[in-house]
């Protein structure tokens, strides 16, 4: 059986997938790998770790006799670069993009090229620290001189599992695209602050997501893509299946919001409330609001069951009921704090405060407050990534799309939309695919996946 072979990277999980020609999943492998600590003592990736996963899971899949790996692509989380010295070592941890980006390296940086507000209009990416991936090469470059110093590239992490597999290295613009800071959304180049600080020499020439090098591993010859931001590989089967305008909500650790089909620019406004553009695969910019959703809710999950006394997974038993969110009226303004939502309507929790879960009477009245809030931010992301675009069609896939709760509220707020949602969340890995593998999407493959949701 001719297949392709697709590496998913995510934060905390890491999967591999065998794809038939028809898109069916045919094989897959999962882990979670421990983190290590930087320099700083801050979480991060295990780079050794997961090149290891990657090397040992791709030979495991190549030895067996069912299939034929045609094709090899990769998807990962974005926000994220790896540096190489000359002989492809990485030279510094994959710092972690929430580790926070010391406050004197921005100050200096927006003295040069700011002010802010426009360097965030100019690369449609809000001001957000080490989640500017490219700031991190200005953090090392005055921070760090002497690791700095040893950098011959730097690669995006989707096109560094390539290099893993390939020997090739490149830049790819789904990967450039996410909130890295580099990219200036008028010209469509590099920021001139990129070519000021000389950054520009240390990535390798743009490939499209199409480009594939063809290579020989374990006596097998076959494609390796250039590999795929997980967001914007996501959104591609959508984009091949459909002929009219739409959203998706891509849900997970982050919730992102995406509209393909917006052509206005960002305003300063849109971008204080999370509010950015991405690039699809050919280079055009896609409206998104990023909403740390499956952050939060991992975190109050957590809580409620701690002050419940209930086991963790209680959350996933919770089912909607009506007489609860009939009682729930009763809170007119929002009661919980959030630990790492920001965006207008959502309040931060101060040091020394806390939501007090004692205030209702039962874990599962707790759990659809909960839901309730969290579907109030998610409809105002909703609303930024809209835009003045007219669509009236709503994607969810991801994790989210399995919560009946949240699901339906949503529905019930998005009155005159069409809200589908996937029953399986592969979209990432099923985008990584068709970018490198020029595969159409059969007609209705995707739709017979899905349910139509209506308030």
């Amino acid at each position: 059986m001719e297949v392709a072979a697709i590496f998913d990277i995510g934060k905390t999980n890491k999967k591999f997938f065998l794809f038939d020609e028809q898109f069916r999943e045919v094989y897959r492998a999962y882990t979670c790998l421990e983190e290590r600590t930087d320099e700083d003592g801050f979480p991060c990736e295990n780079l050794s770790q997961l090149a290891a996963w990657m090397n040992n899971t791709f030979r495991e899949a190549l030895a067996l006799p069912e299939f034929d790996i045609r094709l090899l692509n990769f998807s990962t989380y974005g926000a994220s670069l790896v540096h190489l010295d000359e002989a492809g070592n990485p030279v510094a941890p994959l710092y972690n993009y929430l580790k926070p980006m010391p406050e004197p390296v921005l100050a200096d940086f927006f003295t040069r090229y700011g002010p802010p507000g426009k360097w965030a209009a100019r690369t449609a990416s809000p001001v957000m620290g080490m989640l500017n991936s490219g700031l991190q090469l200005y953090r090392l470059k005055y921070g760090k001189p002497e690791t700095f110093n040893r950098i011959r590239h730097s690669l995006h992490l989707p096109q560094y599992c390539a290099f893993l597999f390939s020997g090739r290295q490149a830049s790819e613009y789904t990967s450039i695209g996410c909130h890295t800071g580099l990219w200036d959304f008028r010209k469509k180049d590099y920021h001139p602050w990129v070519y000021s600080e000389g950054i520009n020499r240390l990535f390798p020439p743009i490939l499209p997501a199409a480009a594939t090098f063809e290579t020989t591993i374990g006596g097998k010859a076959l494609r390796v893509g250039v590999g795929i931001h997980d967001s914007s590989a996501a959104l591609l089967p959508y984009i091949m299946s459909n002929t009219e305008p739409f959203l998706l909500i891509s849900t997970g650790t982050w919730s992102i919001t995406l509209n393909p089909f917006s052509t206005g620019a960002l305003s300063e406004s849109s971008l204080q409330q999370d509010c950015l553009s991405y690039l699809r695969i050919d280079g055009l910019p896609v409206r998104a609001a990023r909403l740390f959703l499956g952050n939060e809710y991992e975190i109050w999950a957590q809580r409620l069951a701690t002050h419940f006394q209930k086991p963790y997974e209680s959350h996933r038993q919770v089912r909607p009921d009506e007489g609860l969110l009939r009682k729930l009226e009763r809170f007119k303004k929002p009661v919980f704090l959030w630990e790492s939502i920001r965006m207008p309507g959502a309040e931060l929790a101060k040091s020394g405060e806390k939501t007090d879960p004692g205030i209702f009477s039962s874990y599962e009245e707790a759990y659809h407050q909960l839901i309730r809030e969290l579907t109030g931010l998610q409809i105002k992301a909703i609303h930024l990534a809209r835009g003045n675009s007219n669509i009236r069609k709503i994607y969810i896939d991801g994790g989210f799309a399995d919560n009946e709760l949240f699901v339906r509220l949503l529905a019930r707020q998005l009155d005159g939309y069409e809200l589908v949602c996937t029953e399986t969340p592969l979209g990432s890995a099923l985008g990584a695919a068709m970018a490198a593998g020029h595969w159409r999407l059969p007609e209705n493959t995707l739709i017979q996946k899905q349910k139509s949701l209506h308030p």
